[in-house]
């Protein structure tokens, strides 16, 4: 069994008096450690894949395992407490709290967590150094530019110490050069962390650096050609 196994997953959403399907019966196996990219057009349903494999959506139909876990089977705490803990998100666009220094941010899910103020801090502020913000512990997002802020949404996503990251167009809203250093980065961190990573992106170079590429089209996954 692989680490994360997702099978027969189903998932449509109301619209009006109807429902329009976005996954249909689709599968997928992830090996520990491995970095999958998913590719696929605009709407297709790359951002609802990774929602419900990391417990944000609940599916219609099917399994989610990660790990020994059922997610669909566990209560909704547990399954709250577990994502918290074991799952890392990155999104297009960053989602920081403005009023909230970098170093805050960063440490928010250890925060949720109810860690302790200086375990919180020490973490948060040796993420922020690594993914190059040693500078910019105290600022707030507004002081800083799109590529900073999306690397304190990274170092937010890794605080917990997760074993999986799911990251949604992750450098969808930045520069071509921003985006390169950035993709950098995402692939040092599964490396140096020893992740299972799932990445959505539209962009070619980023999913050619991941060990395996795969097509969502007509809700569901193929081998991308």
């Amino acid at each position: 069994m692989s680490f994360i196994d997702a099978l027969g997953l189903d998932k449509s959403y109301p619209v009006g008096t109807n429902r329009l399907p976005v996954l249909r019966g689709l599968s997928l196996s992830v090996e520990r450690g491995e970095m999958v990219a998913i590719v696929g057009a605009s709407g297709v349903g790359k951002s609802t894949l990774l929602h419900v494999l990391g417990g944000l959506d609940a599916i219609d139909g099917g399994s989610i395992r990660i790990g020994d876990k059922d997610l669909p089977a566990m209560r909704p705490d547990d399954l709250v407490a577990f994502r918290n803990r074991h799952v890392g998100f990155v999104f297009q666009f960053h989602h920081l709290l403005p009023e909230f220094s970098a170093i805050e941010n960063a440490g928010m899910p250890m925060r949720i967590a109810r860690r302790s103020a200086g375990e919180r801090e020490q973490r948060a502020q040796g993420l922020l150094e690594r993914v190059g913000l040693g500078e910019r512990l105290t600022h707030k997002p507004g002081m800083l530019s799109g590529g900073e802020q999306q690397r304190v949404a990274i170092a937010r996503a890794l605080v917990m110490e997760p074993s999986v990251l799911l990251a949604d167009e992750p450098t969808g809203d930045l520069d071509e050069h921003t985006a390169e250093s950035l993709h950098d980065l995402l692939r040092e961190m599964h490396r140096e962390r020893g992740l299972t990573s799932i990445i959505a992106t539209h962009n070619p170079r980023l999913a050619a650096a991941c060990d395996r590429v795969l097509r969502l089209e007509e809700g569901k996954l193929r081998e991308a050609r």
